[in-house]
This record gives C-alpha cells, sequence and structure tokens, in this order.
C-alpha cells in the first residue's frame, strides 16, 4: 500500500489535515489477520454508539450493529470485543494500528475508498440527509431548506472527520455556491441531530435511517432533504486482512435475508 496516497485520499475524504494523517498511520505494525486473531481468540470491532447500530435498552446491548458482531461472533466462533467510538478518524487510526480489526458502521463504499481501505459486502444501502426543524411562524431563526439549491451561504454542522464533509464539498460544487462546513469535536451524528432540535444549532447531516430514528422520538425534526444518492455501505477493514475481509464475505453473505 502506497503510505502517500493513502494520506491523501483520507485528506480529501475527512477533511483533514496532513499531519494529522500522519499520527494515524503507523509505521511499523505486524500483520493481524484471521489466522492471528484465531490465535487470540478475539475479534475487535469498533463502532458508533447511536439509537441505530448500538445502545443499551435495559440491561442489555443492542442494535443492528450489535446484532451483526453477535452473529459474526457466533458464526465464526470468536469472542467479539465492541469498543465504542463516534470520531471516524480514530476508528481508522485504531484499524490501522491493530487496536480494531473491523469498523462496523455504515462507510459508503467509493472507488476511491476502494483503493486504500478493504470492504466487506454490503451491509445496507442508504443516504445522508439534511437534518432541520420543521417550518415554525415562532421560529424566525431557521429558515426552513426545500431543497439542495437552498443550502447555499447556509453552515451545516458535522462531527469532527465525518464522512457526509465529502458529500457536502461535492453538494457545493454542483450548485456552484459554498456551503460552510463546521465540524464538531466530541459530538457524534445523534448528538448534533439533538442540538438541530435544542435550536443550538441550524442544521446537520446524518445517515437516513439514523435520522429517521431520532425523528420517530422527535416530530419537530425534518429529514426529508436529501444530500446524495443511495450509497452501497459496509464495514471497513485493513487491507493487510484479506483473509478476514474472505471469511466476513461468506459469513454476511449467509446471514438470513429479512
Amino acid at each position: 500500500m502506497n503510505t502517500k496516497k493513502l494520506l491523501f485520499i483520507f485528506a480529501a475524504l475527512l477533511g483533514l489535515t496532513l499531519p494529522a494523517l500522519f499520527l494515524l498511520y503507523p509505521r511499523h505494525v505486524e500483520i493481524r489477520d484471521l489466522p492471528e486473531i484465531m490465535k487470540d481468540r478475539t475479534l475487535n470491532v469498533v463502532v458508533e454508539f447511536n439509537s441505530v447500530d448500538y445502545f443499551v435498552s435495559g440491561d442489555s446491548a443492542a442494535g443492528f450493529q450489535y446484532e451483526l458482531c453477535k452473529y459474526i461472533g457466533k458464526r465464526s466462533g470468536l469472542s467479539v470485543q465492541i469498543f465504542s467510538e463516534s470520531n471516524f478518524s480514530l476508528c481508522i487510526k485504531g484499524l490501522l494500528n491493530n487496536t480494531y480489526d473491523i469498523i462496523a458502521r455504515n462507510i459508503p463504499i467509493t472507488s476511491e475508498t476502494k483503493k486504500y481501505l478493504s470492504f466487506t459486502v454490503p451491509v445496507t444501502i442508504s443516504k445522508q440527509v439534511l437534518v432541520q426543524r420543521k417550518p415554525d411562524e415562532k421560529d424566525s431563526a431557521q429558515v426552513f431548506i426545500h431543497n439542495q439549491i437552498d443550502l447555499a451561504n447556509k453552515t451545516i454542522y458535522v462531527p469532527q472527520n465525518s464522512a457526509a464533509i465529502l458529500g457536502l464539498k461535492n453538494l457545493s460544487e454542483e450548485i456552484a455556491e459554498p456551503v460552510y462546513i463546521r465540524e464538531v469535536s466530541n459530538n457524534s451524528s445523534e448528538d448534533l441531530i439533538y442540538m438541530v432540535y435544542g435550536k443550538e444549532i441550524g442544521y446537520t447531516v446524518a445517515d437516513k435511517a439514523l435520522a429517521e430514528k431520532v425523528a420517530s422520538r422527535l416530530p419537530e425534526i425534518d429529514y426529508s432533504v436529501d444530500i446524495g444518492f443511495n450509497q452501497l455501505q459496509a464495514w471497513a477493514l485493513r487491507p493487510s486482512s484479506p483473509i478476514l475481509a474472505d471469511s466476513l464475505n461468506v459469513w454476511l453473505s449467509e446471514l438470513p435475508k429479512k
């Protein structure tokens, strides 16, 4: 793998500076593929804590990604150790330094990311949507966005190093107007949706499944404006773990369709 190319693609995708990216990329890391994982008997998976993918219900963990991880553990015979991390760049750092073996979240598959990260077969199909408050005459500070063109000169808040940044930059080019991106550290996509609801910020971007889930509890939230097209989304692995990738593809393909 070409280190310089990896750094530049992460810069484009995540909006990071090159000095920060050099910190993400370990120079000397031992190979950790399925044979090494089998020796440890533990598969280390990092997920995002939110009300769709991984959350606590009563005394038990639950969520879409959590259930998939349970299935993979049962199918592989491995113990699955789940870590929670919202910052995507830290997930990549942990993946590359062998802290994690899989990033189990809905990561869009693009021709560029496929060059530098290994992906499983698609896990979901979804899209990024704009999250805003519904029109309210008493909410004079809010300008309701009806379509993508209305986003010209608006400020969108996203988690730091969010994968949504690339989509917003592409949208800005398409409408030929600036769309200002404000990255927020230490806040997840779900946190920012609640900040929109609480009138702390005007707009954010989130995965449609997450926005739909939160909006079911907060009817004041609107997520009707798409930021991009439907995208295949999958789990990410190190390119140096091809045996694990092949096995995961088999196990995921065997998952009963609902």
